[in-house]
């Protein structure tokens, strides 16, 4: 269905316009969330309010919207809310979070999916001590002190394989690699804690 139709029977109120966009999206969206949140029950709960919010706020839609722009947005919009209600977040994770707000503002979901799939392929290609030290740093968020000692290595060790790690991953997705570093292992260190 034209999602022009789509919006503009939604504005209208229409009850089974509002179920067949819930029937078309609400699967695809709870994947995407999980994909951010790395929990099921979160990833939901999202989903669902941002279906309570369309739904009371649909009279203040734009006919001209995409629908599915739409809610891809709005399930970012509320996974960065609920996140920022649960945590306090430092001046360096509210500078990632801006910076993935332009990211998501500047791509659409299916390029960050696949920005994601490729560091994670980058990482699983690093070099075998140049892998183990990224993950130990990103991952398991050790510093590079606990890394060096961990490894029984040099600090200045820990360091080149770190920037080797960063540029070998900043070669294939580019600037977007912070952020993307950041959605990656940040969020899920912070879901495992």
């Amino acid at each position: 269905m034209n999602s022009n139709i789509l919006i503009e029977n939604l504005i209208k109120g229409n009850e089974s316009t509002y179920a067949y966009i819930m029937d078309e999206y609400y699967t695809k969206l709870c994947i995407y969330a999980q994909g951010l949140t790395k929990d099921k029950f979160k990833a939901e709960d999202i989903v669902q309010n941002v279906f309570l919010k369309v739904w009371h706020k649909r009279k203040k839609l734009s006919p001209e919207i995409s629908i599915k722009n739409y809610l891809y947005k709005a399930v970012y919009n509320e996974f960065i809310d609920q996140y920022r209600k649960n945590k306090i977040m430092s001046p360096l994770e509210e500078k990632h979070i801006k910076h993935l707000d332009n990211i998501i503002e500047d791509t659409d979901y299916n390029e960050i999916n696949k920005l994601i799939e490729v560091v994670k392929k980058e990482i699983s290609n690093l070099p075998p001590k140049c892998k183990t030290i990224f993950t130990m740093a990103k991952l398991e968020g050790l510093t590079y002190n606990e890394i060096a000692e961990h490894q029984n290595i040099s600090v200045r060790t820990v360091e080149n394989q770190m920037y080797k790690a960063f540029e070998i991953i900043r070669q294939k997705v580019g600037d977007k690699m912070e952020s993307i570093l950041f959605l990656l292992f940040k969020l899920n260190l912070e879901n495992r804690l």
